[in-house]
């Protein structure tokens, strides 16, 4: 049976990605991310979002290979660390991702910033392109599906598309949105070529659970807060990357069979968190 987190949108070079992807930010690699997957994969998602930076590729593969489930049933994505600015630095680590993660490629492969996190919001445009031209060897080689960005404001993805030495379009972006925190500047720019937003923290960290007005709508629907958090992100054309451990909560962000009314979506678009970052995870 067809639910919200298999359902697909399409991406702009045609590749089907599941709505509602689960995320492993924050997740111990070892025991905790093998759990969390196999958790995760027994409810139903079949997409999975992972980065070197995690350090637990090599648990998600694991707990995938266990799985028994066929490789082309599952979508599975990992970042390019935000530090690695080179080319020849692009290839080494996507091989070190493909090998921790066992597999022969993955369906999407993102740059995880424009910027070193040590260093965040500097300028890397000359490195990004570069950056870009092994991602696309990479897509190249068929060892990727679909390659993308995170973290790229408007600026960022705009240095990309004015590139004379573009030959694919970035497929995806994956930010920080939820409820009151939507980033409708990059959402435009990436609407205009057709590059999907993939959502990171689409709870705020669990701050949303806190709010009054989540909690109201969420009666008149019967359903949880995380659930209303989730389907307003899918209703919105993006795909939320929820995160969760215990099965019981991984079970729940999985039941989104629902649809918020359009008076609903308009109340939940005027709320306000005043932008404010949250930290990164969910």
């Amino acid at each position: 049976m067809m639910t919200t987190i298999t359902e697909t949108f399409t991406l702009n070079n045609g590749v089907k990605m599941p709505k509602v992807g689960f995320g492993t930010w924050q997740t111990e690699p070892g025991q905790e991310t093998y759990d969390a997957v196999a958790n995760a994969l027994k409810a139903g998602y079949r997409f999975l979002d992972t980065a070197k930076a995690y350090r637990n590729e090599k648990s998600v593969g694991e707990a995938f290979a266990a799985s028994g489930l066929d490789r082309e049933a599952v979508f599975i994505q990992t970042k390019l660390p935000a530090e690695t600015k080179t080319y020849d630095g692009v290839l080494a680590d996507f091989q070190s991702s493909l090998d921790a993660l066992d597999v022969d490629y993955v369906d999407s492969y993102i740059i995880h910033a424009p910027w070193p996190w040590a260093d965040m919001g500097s300028n890397h445009d000359a490195e990004n392109r570069e950056t870009w031209r092994a991602m696309q060897d990479i897509y190249a080689s068929g060892r990727a599906k679909a390659i993308g960005v995170s973290n790229f404001n408007s600026h960022d993805l705009d240095n990309l598309l004015s590139w004379d030495g573009l030959t694919i379009v970035p497929a995806v972006d994956q930010i920080q949105y939820f409820v009151g925190h939507t980033q409708d500047s990059i959402v435009t720019t990436a609407a205009a070529h057709d590059i999907l937003i993939q959502a990171y923290s689409p709870l705020a960290t669990g701050d949303l659970l806190k709010r009054p007005e989540l909690a109201e709508i969420a009666a008149h629907y019967a359903v949880s807060v995380s659930q209303v958090a989730l389907r307003y992100v899918i209703q919105k054309g993006i795909a939320p990357l929820p995160k969760a451990r215990s099965m019981a909560h991984v079970q729940a962000n999985a039941a989104l069979d629902f649809e918020i009314s359009e008076s609903d979506m308009q109340t939940l678009d005027g709320l306000s968190d005043l932008d404010r970052w949250h930290p990164a995870g969910d």
